[in-house]
């Protein structure tokens, strides 16, 4: 028993690893164009959790990730990049083939398999897929999506897309409606958060001398809590927020993640 746990560790890791090696050879879209209205969307249903691809935690490119028990609730906002032909015919993390062609999304901390709604919050296009796979493991994304899934969001040729994620409801699927633009979205990069107004005020002066991007503290009162969040933009595109964060990676501060507003 204890040596098939081990192999199975091993397997995962393996898988993982895969999916980090072949991200560095170049990717694309299929070699011929895709035919977007015979490519249909999942029909959420109940599924148990994959024997693979869900360990508690893993590591990735230096990163720790921790899975998370329940796609319950799961709301977020962020960058969304897509993967394609590279990736097609070999298997993801759960060790299902990966098909560039279906509807489907790899996720760092989603439960395998999960169904989320998917919004492209620059033009309001939405869809659902099933998470299938980990990643992406490149700075700063929260979704890998299929090459299928990216072009019905319109966002294959530009490669990277701003989105919410919200899980499916199981025990109510259709309660999962698109999500309605009311402005264009804006981009930050939130470096901390902190219970101390001090100490947020403190970084962004930190901050200060690595760009002269305007630097806000937002204050979030949630309950008995308040939490003040230092974060840098707006910022004009996912190409600036990567080129910032990069930065301010060498100079160690290795925490930012980028925000929605």
């Amino acid at each position: 028993m204890k040596a098939t746990k081990i192999l199975l560790i091993l397997l995962i890791s393996a898988l993982l690893q895969a999916c980090v090696t072949s991200a560095s050879h170049r990717d694309g879209p299929p070699p011929r164009p895709v035919n977007l209205s015979q490519v249909k969307e999942p029909v959420p249903k109940y599924e148990p959790k994959s024997r693979y691809g869900n360990p508690k935690s893993y590591v990735a490119l230096g990163r720790r990730y921790f899975v998370l028990n329940s796609a319950e609730g799961y709301d977020k906002r962020g960058i969304a990049s897509w993967y394609g032909s590279k990736f097609h015919g070999q298997l993801t993390s759960s060790r299902e083939p990966y098909s560039m062609y279906a509807m489907t999304a790899a996720s760092p901390d989603l439960p395998i398999p999960s169904y989320v709604r998917v919004t492209n919050l620059e033009n309001g296009r939405s869809a659902i897929v099933r998470v299938n796979d980990r990643g992406p493991f490149a700075a700063n994304r929260i979704i890998d999506l299929s090459y299928a899934a990216a072009a019905k969001l319109g966002y294959a040729k530009n490669g990277t897309a701003l989105v919410e994620v919200r899980a499916i409801n199981m025990r109510n699927p259709n309660a999962t409606p698109p999500t309605v633009l009311t402005a264009r979205p804006q981009l930050y990069l939130q470096v901390g958060a902190f219970a101390e107004y001090t100490h947020a005020n403190h970084l962004r002066r930190e901050l200060s001398r690595y760009t002269t991007k305007p630097i806000r503290i937002t204050r979030n009162d949630s309950g008995k809590r308040t939490i003040y969040r230092v974060q840098i933009g707006p910022l004009i595109g996912v190409g600036e927020s990567d080129s910032l964060f990069n930065k301010l990676n060498k100079h160690g501060l290795n925490t930012a993640m980028t925000v929605i507003g």
